[in-house]
């Protein structure tokens, strides 16, 4: 008995997974950052900015959230009332409860880089 309650554990610490990228700048999606780059745009460092964007999904048939790159994005400039973020790592997760019968899953998408705002 004492096996199996250690099997369960450990396959439900294993249903999750999670990768990491990292991208040099992103603006929000309306900005075109060509032309930022390309007219020198001068900018000040505001700080560390951080977003994270979800998506439920129930029975692994009925989903709720946004858990895309962008909503992430527009969370973290939201909060730090940047324009752009630089150096940005990216990180992706899946999580299941009971991944047998998809009770519940739900993956996240965080952003975390320096929030920058445009100077005129």
């Amino acid at each position: 008995m004492k096996r199996l309650r250690f099997l369960l554990a450990f396959v439900m610490l294993c249903a999750g997974c999670t990768s990491v990228g990292s991208v040099g700048m992103v603006t929000r999606s309306a900005a075109d950052p060509g032309a930022l780059l390309r007219n020198g745009q001068p900018y000040q460092e505001i700080g560390t900015a951080e977003g994270e964007a979800c998506r439920f999904f129930l029975l692994n048939v009925v989903p709720f959230g946004n858990s895309t790159f962008s909503a992430a994005v527009e969370e973290a400039l939201e909060q730090s009332k940047g324009d752009a973020l630089l150096n940005v790592t990216v990180s992706s997760s899946l999580y299941g409860f009971i991944p047998i019968y998809n009770i519940l899953s739900y993956t996240c998408t965080n952003v975390r880089g320096t929030a920058i705002k445009f100077g005129k």
